[in-house]
């Protein structure tokens, strides 16, 4: 007989998998296939270029174009240097909460859907209800394009995507998007007391960084006070940097990582645009005039689109008859509901537990969300029937 999981059950099966970006995560993608084989439903296991993790795919229901996903991605952030008061990858119940990594953040979504498998299994289900499980989403929603790209070719393509981030079962229309740079500047060594005889890569960089601090805070100063996401501006931020060697050194080597969050309206490769314009005029001929061997490299990392609104689309529509929120929340932070939604499909977010949990030590999702996406989900089973 196939095993069955309540949604709690099924929580606490996919943290015990260390999803963590940095490693594999196969082991959960195996778990579900098997789980989802056990109960008559196959799965399509789609693997990335070493094959060391996997998307997987599968639907219940007839198998044609249209119907509902469920999209979640499987892989966690790092606990290393977190102070946890119990083991992040064995779920743990404490009064009204559910501990652990991945509870928040967002496992919770994906586990309640699959707890309702045999529930789907036994219904007539006239629309298809698909599960779309990514990898690499913590790292630049690096895993699902592959998926995606091939919804309408090798795969069946979804009318309406619902992606469960934790929005508090809020019904999110619009998200930022994502856009990441890194910089290298490569200088001249020389001892410190010779700054005319080299060139200083770490000045240079910092002389850098402060630009993309005005520009971020221009950004800011001319913000429409109207607009709902929160900051109402894209922003731009230097979160990594690193350089030099010594005190006493003309630095040879920096590097720094710059984080865009556009408005989906704005366009970030515009401001990327600006500011190479500007090092280069500014920087790089002062630079060039000591020793023409400097320079500076700039490479595009990582693009994430952000979500669009689409008032009364049909995924809005879909999701708003069954939560009855009728508000429109905007929100800074990205998923992968854009990369779908470029791809021709209705998206909104909507999930269990709250974005405030997310990386965070002793995440937790409170029992009630869990609960309160079994029935949201039964629901979408319901209107998935006729």
């Amino acid at each position: 007989m196939a095993e069955t999981y309540t949604p709690i059950e099924m929580l606490g099966k996919l943290v015990s998998f260390d999803t963590t970006s940095a490693y594999s995560n196969l082991e959960l993608i195996d778990f579900v296939r098997g789980y989802l084989a056990d109960h008559g439903v196959e799965a399509q296991v789609l693997p990335n270029e070493d094959g060391t993790k996997a998307n997987l795919f599968a639907t219940i229901g007839p198998v044609k174009p249209g119907g509902v996903a469920l999209s979640g991605h499987t892989d966690v952030v790092p606990v290393v240097g977190q102070p946890w008061d119990t083991d992040p990858f064995d779920m743990v119940e404490k009064g009204t909460r559910l501990y652990g990594r991945g509870t928040a953040d967002m496992k919770a979504f994906s586990a309640t859907a699959l707890a309702l498998v045999p529930e789907m299994v036994a219904q007539p289900l006239t629309r298809p209800l698909h599960f779309c499980l990514s990898y690499d989403e913590e790292v630049g929603c690096l895993g699902a394009p592959e998926m995606i790209r091939q919804l309408g070719e090798n795969l069946p393509k979804p009318a309406l995507v619902i992606v469960g981030e934790p929005t508090d079962m809020k019904v999110v229309s619009a998200h930022k998007g994502m856009w990441f740079f890194r910089v290298t500047v490569t200088g001249k060594e020389a001892h410190s007391s010779q700054t005319h005889r080299g060139v200083s890569a770490v000045m240079n960089g910092a002389r850098m960084i402060a630009k993309l601090d005005e520009m971020g805070k221009r950004l800011r100063d001319n913000a429409d006070p109207s607009n709902r996401f929160p900051p109402p501006y894209t922003t731009i931020h230097v979160g990594v940097a690193n350089g030099g060697t010594a005190a006493n050194i003309i630095s040879r080597k920096f590097e720094f990582i710059c984080d865009i969050r556009n408005l989906p309206t704005d366009d970030p490769a515009a401001l990327q645009r600006e500011f190479e314009e500007w090092y280069t005029a500014e920087i790089l001929p002062e630079m060039h005039a000591v020793d023409p061997n400097t320079g500076i490299e700039i490479v595009t990392e990582n693009v994430v689109p952000g979500l669009r609104e689409e008032l009364d689309s049909e995924a809005e529509e879909f999701v708003r008859a069954i939560t009855g929120d009728n508000d429109t929340t905007y929100v800074p932070y990205g998923t992968e509901a854009g990369q779908f939604q470029e791809a021709g499909m209705s998206v909104v977010v909507c999930g269990p537990g709250s974005i405030d949990q997310a990386h965070q030590p002793n995440e937790f999702i409170e029992i009630d969300q869990v609960h309160q996406c079994e029935a949201f989900l039964r629901k979408v089973i319901g209107r998935c029937r006729g």
